[in-house]
Parts: C-alpha cells; sequence; structure tokens
C-alpha cells in the first residue's frame, strides 16, 4: 500500500464519519461535506493503487528483462 491508497482510505474515512454525523444531526452542510471527503478519498485511493499496480507490473518486467 502506497501513500496516496494510505491518504485517500484515512480520507475516505473522515468523509464517512462527517456524512454519519451530518446525517445524524440534520446538518445537510455537514453531511455534503463529508460526501465530497468521501469521493475525494476514494479517488485518491483508486490512483494510489492504479500507481501501483503499474510499478509492480514494471518490477515484473524489469526482471523478464534481466533473466
Amino acid at each position: 500500500m502506497n501513500r496516496d491508497e494510505i491518504r485517500g482510505k484515512a480520507e475516505d474515512i473522515k468523509g464517512r464519519i462527517k456524512e454519519a454525523a451530518g446525517t445524524l444531526t440534520g446538518n445537510k452542510d455537514l453531511e455534503s461535506e463529508g460526501a465530497d471527503e468521501r469521493a475525494s478519498g476514494d479517488a485518491l485511493e483508486s490512483a494510489g493503487r492504479a500507481r501501483r499496480k503499474v510499478g509492480e507490473a514494471l518490477e515484473d518486467l524489469g526482471e523478464k528483462i534481466r533473466k
């Protein structure tokens, strides 16, 4: 897991907490802010996952070339 995946997961969790708190308290602004943070976190985590997979593929290719 790389830095972007970790930051994305943290942002997602923080957004989920804000969204739930907004729902429970009836605060639509907090709920909306949480949903935005959750979506941002998902995107960052996905980008980090893609970057990791590309890196792994390049490492595999490098090992195949060395053989």
